[in-house]
């Protein structure tokens, strides 16, 4: 008997979807690490192969080789300011380990989603607020506030699953107990 609709079904969707999102968070928290070699390849990239973009696009050229130049000097001069970037690489990666919670017991642990949606709803003020003080073009703070769009979406998905899990037929914890509709009564053991 197939089970394309039911718990285990929704279960399992839940969590496909919050691998994804682990996924890209840990992507985009390593890639933090690395800022001076991928800002050269990046610079490089649209002086050669990527020229046709780098015409497209003359300020997303301008300000990757602003960029690039602003963190060789702080890489060369004063590298410990680059220091910030391997705790903001290691924010996101902490915050990935986090999402183990609601993938192990959704239900319990959907705060975890809900701290997630909080902090892409944050991003959006940052960006407004810190781009124009750190002489952040326009633009690329849109491009910052995209992530916090594009992150929230899936996480609304979660949300609206897990409620639709915990609503469901019984009210299952996935850990190990269940409490029967109607009864109040604990049965202990895997759905």
């Amino acid at each position: 008997m197939s089970d394309t609709n039911g718990p285990r079904a929704l279960l399992r969707r839940i969590r496909v979807w919050l691998i994804v999102f682990v996924v890209c968070l840990v992507l985009s928290g390593i890639t933090a690490f690395p800022l001076v070699t991928e800002l050269r390849l990046l610079d490089d990239a649209l002086d050669g192969w990527a020229a046709p973009a780098a015409e497209l696009l003359p300020g997303l050229a301008e300000w990757i080789d602003r960029v690039r130049g602003g963190l060789e000097t702080a890489d060369e001069q004063s590298p410990y300011l680059l220091y910030g970037t391997d705790w903001l690489a290691f924010a996101h990666l902490v915050i990935a380990v986090a999402f183990y919670g609601a993938y192990r017991d959704p239900v319990r642990n959907i705060w975890v989603v809900e701290f997630g949606m909080i902090a892409c709803v944050g991003i959006i003020p940052l960006a407004l607020i810190c781009g124009p003080l750190r002489d952040i073009p326009f633009w690329w703070s849109v491009i910052d506030m995209s992530f916090g769009v594009i992150g929230i979406l899936p996480l609304l998905h979660v949300r609206r699953m897990i409620k639709r899990l915990e609503t469901g037929t019984g009210t299952e914890s996935w850990t190990g107990t269940r409490t029967e509709s109607g009864t109040g009564t604990v049965q202990s053991g895997r759905p």
